[in-house]
């Protein structure tokens, strides 16, 4: 299930990081949704949602680090 808006992210994703990185994860995992329809097209058994999460988790990482419980842009 794509994400129209970032209000339809999951709380956890919401809730903690900034807004640009939301918009990062949002678009990384509707294109990971789209990209991973068949299981063909993934590495594991894990379901097209769990890989479209992954890929979005991975997205963030290139662009934002947590420190403390807090997510901060990379230099």
């Amino acid at each position: 299930m794509p994400y129209d808006t970032l209000g339809n992210l999951p709380e956890s994703v919401r809730n903690v990081l900034p807004k640009h990185a939301q918009e990062i994860y949002r678009a990384a995992f509707n294109h990971a949704w789209d990209t991973y329809q068949n299981r063909a097209d993934r590495r594991s058994d894990a379901s097209q949602e769990e890989t479209a999460h992954k890929v979005a988790w991975a997205a963030v990482k290139q662009h934002y680090e947590k420190r403390g419980d807090d997510w901060h842009k990379k230099p």
